[in-house]
C-alpha cells in the first residue's frame, strides 16, 4: 500500500543492506529534513525525488576512520577522491599527525609536512580549526583527532627527549581544549622521529585526557617490523592504564622477515581483547605510504617516489631505477631525493587478506592527498574491498564488508547517528551497483574514480550523482559530544 507521506527523497526498490552484516532486504528509503525517517516494502514510498534503485545496492556512507584530510576538506571541500568511493565521513589527524593545534612557527618537520607546509599550519586551537571546517562546509562529514606529534611540536623544545613535567602539563592543556571542542579522540604515532623519543608514560598521561572526555586512543604502534609484538602490548597497555578504547591504525607485519606474522598479531589481539577494549583498521593493499626515510631504504622491498621536492620529475618512478641512472646506492638516492615521500611495497598478500578478514577490522583508506602521484589507496580502497576482495576473491560476503566500513566504524568511534540504514539516523548513503563496483586507481595511474557507484548522499542531500559531485556541499563536523545519543 502506498503511503500517503509525500518525502524530499525517496530511494526505491533498492538492495538495502543496513550496515548490520545481515542480508539484504529490498524496499524503499524515505528522507526527508536530513535524516532516515522510513523504511518500507518495495515501491510503497512517495518522493518529491525519486533515485530508482532497481537492480543497485544501497548502504550507509561509508566511514573512512584512517585519513590524512586535515587540509584537504578546507582546500578541496569538494572531496572527489573520498565521494566516488562512497565515503561521506572522514576522521583526521591519524598517527600522530593533525593541522590543529598549532600555529607554526617553523617549517613543520616530518611526517607532518605530510599534510602542510608553515603557512597551512594555523590554527592554535582545535576549536578554531572546527570554526575553518564549520565556514568551508566541506561534501562530507569530518571527525577530528588530535595527534601527539603536533601537541609536541607546540610543547617539547627538544623533540630528541620525552617531554618534562611543564612540557606534558601544556600538552595535557591543549588536548584538552580539543576534546572540549568536540575531538573524537587522541592518536599517536610513536614510529615517527617527532614522537620516538616519548615513552609509554607521555602516552598515558595525554591518553587519560582524552579517555575524561569519552575518547578514544588510536595508535600507529612503534614497531611494524620485527618488534611488531612489543608495540602492540605498550600501545595497549597504554589504553588499559589509561582506560579508553585503543585502535590499532592499518595493522600490518611490514618487511619480509615478518611476513605471515599476521597469524601471531591477531592471535594477540584476540587475547587482549578479552579484557579491554581495541579496535583495528586496514587498507587494501600490499603496500603503504609515508614520507622516504634513508633508514627505511633496504635495497629489499619496492620503493616508489610519490613526491620529492628537489626532483619533481621523479614521482611515480622506482627508488631502485632512479639510482641506476644516478649511478649511486639507493640509500643515497633516497638522501638526494629529500624532503619526498614513498610508496613501499612492504607487505605480503596473504597477510593483507588475514587482516582483512579479521572480523574486528575496520576499513581505511590512510590515503595522502597532497602526494602528487599518490597512493592509489586515496582513489580506490573502499570499492577495492567490495569489489576485488568480497566479491571477486569472497574473502566475506558484501554484507560483512559494508559492516566494516559503516556500523562498525561508527560503534568504535562513538559515532551513534552515522553509519547505519535506520529510522533517525542521519541520511548519509550510498547507492551503487555489487556486480560492477570496482577500483580503477593503480600505482601507475592513482588518481582515477571507482566505477559502479551511481548515487552519493550526505545528509539526505545529493553529493555525488553518477560521478559528479552536486555544486552544494553538506557535510557537518562531527562533534563528540553532539554524535554519542543513538538513532
Amino acid at each position: 500500500m502506498m503511503s500517503n507521506v509525500t518525502y524530499d527523497i525517496v530511494i526505491r526498490n533498492a538492495e538495502i543492506l543496513d550496515g548490520s552484516g545481515t542480508a539484504a532486504f529490498r524496499g524503499d528509503i524515505g528522507i526527508s529534513e536530513q535524516k532516515i525517517v522510513a523504511i518500507a516494502p518495495a515501491l510503497s514510498l512517495r518522493g518529491y525525488e525519486i533515485l530508482d534503485a532497481t537492480g543497485l545496492a544501497v548502504a550507509p556512507g561509508f566511514i573512512d576512520v584512517h585519513t590524512h584530510d586535515d587540509r584537504e576538506v578546507l582546500d578541496a571541500p569538494t572531496m572527489l577522491p573520498k565521494l566516488t568511493q562512497g565515503v561521506t565521513s572522514v576522521i583526521t589527524g591519524n598517527c600522530g599527525i593533525s593541522l590543529s593545534p598549532w600555529a607554526a612557527d617553523r617549517t613543520p618537520p616530518a611526517p607532518l609536512s605530510l599534510i602542510g607546509t608553515q603557512r597551512d599550519y594555523r590554527y592554535s586551537s582545535v576549536q578554531d580549526y572546527v570554526k575553518a571546517i564549520k565556514q568551508v562546509q566541506p561534501a562530507v562529514n569530518v571527525g577530528v583527532l588530535i595527534g601527539h606529534s603536533t601537541l609536541r611540536v607546540n610543547a617539547v623544545s627538544d623533540l630528541n627527549r620525552g617531554a618534562n613535567a611543564e612540557e606534558l602539563s601544556h600538552m595535557q592543556d591543549l588536548l584538552a581544549e580539543g576534546m572540549h571542542a568536540g575531538a573524537l579522540g587522541f592518536s599517536s604515532g610513536l614510529f615517527y622521529q617527532t614522537s620516538k623519543a616519548a615513552d609509554n608514560t607521555e602516552v598515558i598521561e595525554l591518553a587519560k585526557v582524552s579517555a575524561a572526555a569519552g575518547g578514544v586512543y588510536t595508535s600507529h604502534i612503534r614497531d611494524e617490523y620485527n618488534g611488531v609484538i612489543e608495540a602492540l602490548a605498550e600501545a595497549f597497555d597504554a589504553g588499559a592504564e589509561a582506560k579508553l578504547p585503543v585502535i590499532l591504525s592499518h595493522h600490518k607485519c611490514a618487511g619480509p622477515a615478518n611476513w605471515g606474522r599476521t597469524s601471531e598479531t591477531l592471535a594477540y589481539i584476540t587475547e587482549r581483547k578479552r579484557s579491554q577494549a581495541i579496535g583495528l583498521d586496514a587498507y587494501p593493499y600490499t603496500a603503504g605510504s609515508t614520507v622516504l626515510d634513508p633508514d627505511y631504504v633496504d635495497g629489499v622491498i619496492r620503493i616508489m617516489i610519490s613526491f620529492s621536492e628537489p626532483h619533481p620529475e621523479m614521482q611515480g618512478r622506482d627508488l631502485a631505477d632512479i639510482a641506476m641512472e644516478w649511478g649511486v646506492d639507493q640509500k643515497e638516492a633516497a638522501r638526494r631525493l629529500h624532503p619526498a615521500g614513498a610508496v613501499y611495497f612492504q607487505m605480503r598478500e596473504d597477510d593483507v587478506e588475514r587482516v582483512l578478514s579479521y572480523p574486528h577490522t575496520m576499513i581505511g583508506s590512510d590515503g595522502l592527498p597532497h602526494d602528487s602521484h599518490p597512493h592509489p589507496r586515496l582513489w580506490g580502497a573502499f570499492p577495492r574491498v567490495l569489489g576485488h576482495y568480497s566479491r571477486d576473491k569472497k574473502l566475506f560476503t558484501l554484507a560483512e564488508a559494508i559492516r566494516r566500513m559503516t556500523t562498525l566504524s561508527a560503534d568504535h568511534f562513538g559515532l551513534k547517528h552515522r553509519g547505519r540504514i535506520a529510522t533517525g539516523c542521519w541520511a548519509d548513503l550510498v547507492i551503487f551497483d555489487p556486480a560492477t563496483i570496482s577500483d580503477q586507481a593503480t600505482f601507475a595511474s592513482p588518481k582515477q574514480a571507482a566505477t559502479g557507484i551511481h548515487w552519493v548522499l550526505v545528509n539526505g542531500a545529493i553529493a555525488l550523482e553518477h560521478g559528479k559531485a552536486s555544486p552544494q556541499r553538506h557535510g557537518q563536523f562531527l562533534d563528540r559530544q553532539s554524535e554519542k545519543f543513538s538513532c
